[in-house]
């Protein structure tokens, strides 16, 4: 017991030190908070707000189009349903479907990193080279020729950029390993005969991890900016989910009359990716040696 308190009590003091630093400069305080805002309404509002009857349902086409109001603080859509209820019901689809995509990224790149940075040679040739294929293409385009072909949904949009944006975690933990194949701790554990895949899985990739968090803490905002393209083109999300990036494809009709239906859910988006960007920074700051401030 005493050994799983002494191994404990220096993880919860660096996360303590951690968090602590996160918060300290001001624009990251405001970030982290944003962020847990988001994820905490991402979760309570289906609940509270069941998509099925105020998106699916809920049509009054005598109040379409009306401007915000106390009723009605972002106003209403073509079909009179409320562009506020619609703008918190598209948090959990963003963030759900970003999280999705970032971590089905992460689970095929950062092994293939590893391996090609532990391996080496012939083994690291084959998988840089394909990882230098797709890293050839423009993310946002390589994103769009998948789901065009896939067939336009929201699945496939993630599956789509899940494929766009592994090559990137796939470089990172590559030059990582690279470097870690070389300390002591790794070579001691070839010598007393540790599996490869053993060691890859318990000191590669966990000593990894630092940069890779950041990259994807960042990459979110990316994620959900390309989501939100995707629906645009007709891509992604398809009527009537209630995405940010539909919304404002579908505004697009009726911007000279109803201007609040796109400026609503285009600001969504915009906080949205602001708050991951600058949490990504944080995080970069406490996690990077290099940029640490102490």
């Amino acid at each position: 017991m005493n050994n799983l308190y002494k191994s404990i009590m220096p993880k919860i003091k660096e996360l303590k030190t951690n968090i602590y630093l996160l918060k300290r400069n001001r624009l990251t305080r405001i970030a982290y908070y944003l962020v847990l805002f988001l994820l905490l309404l991402s979760v309570i509002i289906p609940i509270i707000l069941p998509v099925e009857q105020h998106v699916y349902q809920s049509t009054n086409p005598s109040e379409k189009l009306l401007p915000p109001s106390a009723k009605y603080p972002f106003g209403t859509d073509e079909l009179g349903r409320d562009l506020f209820k619609k703008v918190l019901l598209g948090t959990r689809i963003s963030l759900q479907t970003a999280l999705s995509a970032v971590g089905i990224a992460l689970i095929i790149g950062v092994p293939l990193g590893a391996m090609a940075g532990y391996f080496g040679g012939f083994i690291d040739e084959i998988i840089m080279r394909f990882t230098d294929i797709f890293l050839g293409f423009p993310p946002l385009l390589l994103a769009i020729a998948v789901a065009a072909f896939l067939g336009p949904s929201l699945q496939n949009a993630m599956i789509a950029i899940s494929i766009s944006w592994w090559p990137w975690y796939t470089r990172i933990v590559r030059g990582q390993s690279v470097s870690l194949k070389e300390r002591q701790f790794v070579k001691a554990a070839k010598a007393i005969g540790t599996p490869s895949y053993k060691i890859i899985m318990k000191h590669i990739v966990p000593n990894s991890i630092a940069p890779v968090i950041v990259q994807a803490s960042m990459d979110i905002g990316g994620v959900i900016l390309t989501i939100a393209s995707l629906s645009f083109l007709g891509l992604g999300a398809q009527a009537p989910v209630p995405e940010w990036g539909l919304m404002v494809s579908t505004s697009r009709n009726y911007f000279l009359n109803a201007w609040w239906y796109s400026i609503f859910p285009g600001l969504a988006i915009f906080i949205t990716v602001l708050a991951f960007n600058l949490l990504g920074d944080g995080l970069r700051e406490i996690l990077d040696p290099k940029t640490r401030n102490n």
